[in-house]
């Protein structure tokens, strides 16, 4: 898990380049997610890793096209994203899929019920109230 947890965060990285405030903002997601996965029976951790780093690859997208981003313009561009950066490093097709239905996803109502997108809120959350 070492491995595939540089991995992603090396595409992070370098996705983001110098915006270190959304870099930091994905590591700390990361960082809670896997505590908040320890509460769970059932999840895949490979998919909880890439959904934390990679949960707001869309703002970028975002901002280059409309000047802005919000939740609903991060899930709109961020699973095309994610799929595309994930292939390149051989992510596992099917767990893309997943990824990416809770990329375009934890920003809204939940309209899958995946362990993994609970965990990715709960992070989020906690990540969004601290100063």
């Amino acid at each position: 898990m070492d491995y595939l947890r540089a991995q992603i965060t090396r595409l992070l990285i370098d996705y983001f380049e110098a915006d270190h405030r959304r870099i930091d903002h994905a590591l700390r997601v990361l960082y809670h997610s896997e505590n908040i996965m320890k509460e769970y029976e059932s999840y895949d951790e490979e998919i909880v890793i890439a959904t934390a780093l990679l949960h707001d690859v869309g703002i970028k997208v975002s901002e280059e096209l409309h000047g802005y981003n919000n939740g609903i313009t991060q899930e709109k561009y961020g699973p095309d994203v994610a799929k595309k950066l994930l292939k390149s490093v051989n992510f596992p097709d099917e767990k893309i899929t997943k990824v990416c239905e809770i990329i375009g996803n934890h920003h809204s109502p939940s309209r899958y019920d995946y362990s993994e997108l609970e965990i990715l809120k709960k992070s989020d959350a906690i990540v969004n109230k601290m100063p």
